[in-house]
């Protein structure tokens, strides 16, 4: 099993008093797993149609949950700032406009989400002003490669055909598998041991439940044809646990839909062969001068604490 990336745990008091403004303006979405096959390093699912489900702000799980911060940057290494004069101007970014909470159109009809404010920071910290675009995900990567864009953030993940034509920064964020049980689940870890007794619902075909039958064979594993049945199947009480994507679970559990029922059990599951190496900024394939600028605005955002407030804003249920 790989290790998990470091964390940075948030007091529930900060959060609280910090974030307030970005609860109340989060918009928060259900996305549909539609995997098709248990292969590593999928292209996590887009969302369903019909925009998100409202946002449900209780304050008695806001005040005693905290929040872990991934972190996915060694700052014992000192990255070369940039050449100002070799980098544009204007940075291009191409994105979509159908991913709550990472890049979407608002109420008031403007782009925005995790993925758009962090560019916005990677600009600022890069002194070049930041222009956006939007295309179907199909053909983000092709905008880069025409040149019409100098950079996608799309929760893009790097795979062996993505790469045939862009190349991409570090990770800014991970998509690591966790377990939901009700909250009276009192199951503390989720090692094998401790899940074998345990029913576990599964979307079928997945990488989640391919991981299930490598490492937690001896538990009694519900395969469901979609995400919405196994979670109703949680919270009807027929089984203990749901496994599946951190993110999106986490919107589920912060949204109306889930009433409430659930809350995280034990740590995440961050094996890449399964669940993929996490999003990262593409830039077109042989740009390094740009590729490098970004890593190192990423871990300047990281260091001077932005990336945290970013975090804490769009994903008050953290899914690390």
């Amino acid at each position: 099993m790989l290790p998990p990336a470091p964390f940075l745990s948030i007091p529930a008091a900060r959060r609280t008093s910090s974030r307030r403004a970005g609860l109340n303006a989060l918009v928060l979405a259900v996305v549909a797993l539609t995997a098709t096959a248990a292969v590593a390093q999928q292209q996590p699912a887009r969302p369903a149609q019909g925009g998100p489900p409202p946002l449900v702000e209780r304050a008695d799980k806001i005040a005693v949950t905290p929040v872990v911060v991934p972190n996915f940057w060694n700052v014992e290494r000192r990255l070369e700032r940039p050449d100002a004069a070799k980098l544009p101007k204007e940075l291009r970014f191409v994105t979509t406009d159908d991913y709550p909470p990472f890049n979407f159109i608002n109420s008031t009809g403007a782009l925005s989400g995790f993925n758009i404010d962090l560019a916005r920071a990677i600009c600022a910290e890069l002194s070049v002003t930041c222009s956006f675009q939007t295309a179907a995900f199909a053909d983000v990567a092709d905008v880069v490669d025409q040149g019409r864009a100098e950079a996608a953030i799309a929760g893009l993940v790097a795979t062996p055909a993505s790469r045939a034509t862009l190349d991409f920064s570090e990770r800014y964020l991970g998509t690591p598998a966790r377990f939901v049980g009700r909250k009276q689940e009192t199951l503390a870890k989720t090692t094998p041991e401790e899940v074998a007794s345990k029913k576990v619902a599964v979307v079928s075909r997945t990488a989640h439940e391919a991981y299930l039958r490598s490492f937690f064979n001896e538990a009694a594993i519900r395969p469901y044809p979609d995400l919405k049945a196994a979670q109703e199947a949680l919270k009807a009480g027929q089984v203990d646990l749901l496994f599946g994507d951190g993110i999106t679970l986490a919107l589920w559990l912060n949204g109306t839909d889930s009433a409430a029922c659930c809350r995280f059990v034990g740590g995440p599951f961050t094996e890449s062969r399964f669940f993929g190496d996490g999003f990262s900024v593409a830039v077109k394939e042989g740009n390094d001068t740009l590729r490098h600028a970004v890593d190192f605005a990423l871990q300047r955002i990281w260091e001077k604490g932005v990336y945290t407030d970013l975090y804490l804003r769009w994903f008050p249920v953290g899914f690390y």
